[in-house]
């Protein structure tokens, strides 16, 4: 399996929504904002990041399939990366790779991450990145309704 990133393109964005709106993602993430639920909130959000040229964002190709995408964003001090990867590519070890291709093209450190605490999958997909625990602390999970723990992480 070929994992690659590319500059991200409006093709793209109908299987983001597609992801991002799969409840069962929406509950691992936990950290949902409005965009995961409104196409008008989305397309609006997706406007202004694709337009801030602080924000390094690629989409993450599975053998050419739109997979996901990565991103590293936030002031120079303070980047913090995210990273989605769709249903379909769970477990074959795609946001790994696509983590550490991303993380080849950002020159800043420290990069922070934030997790569930019990998203055993990304915590795995960040430490095998070097991402180290860096603290604990709680937030509220709008996809699960109730607070939940997190995890901070950071790459240095």
């Amino acid at each position: 399996m070929a994992i690659s990133l590319r500059e991200t393109r409006d093709s793209d964005l109908p299987v983001f929504w597609e992801y991002l709106t799969d409840p069962r993602f929406q509950y691992m993430a936990a950290a949902t904002r409005k965009y995961h639920y409104d196409r008008g909130h989305f397309d609006q959000y997706w406007a202004r990041v694709r337009a801030d040229p602080s924000v390094l964002l690629r989409t993450v190709l599975s053998d050419g399939a739109v997979a996901g995408y990565a991103a590293v964003n936030g002031p120079s001090c303070e980047r913090e990366v995210s990273y989605v990867v769709g249903r379909p590519h769970w477990g074959r070890g795609v946001a790994s790779r696509a983590l550490a291709a991303l993380i080849g093209l950002e020159d800043s450190r420290p990069l922070l991450a934030t997790a569930a605490a019990d998203n055993a999958g990304s915590l795995r997909v960040l430490e095998k990145s070097g991402f180290v625990v860096t603290g604990h602390g709680r937030s509220w999970a709008q996809a699960r309704g109730q607070e939940i723990d997190i995890v901070h992480l950071s790459l240095g």
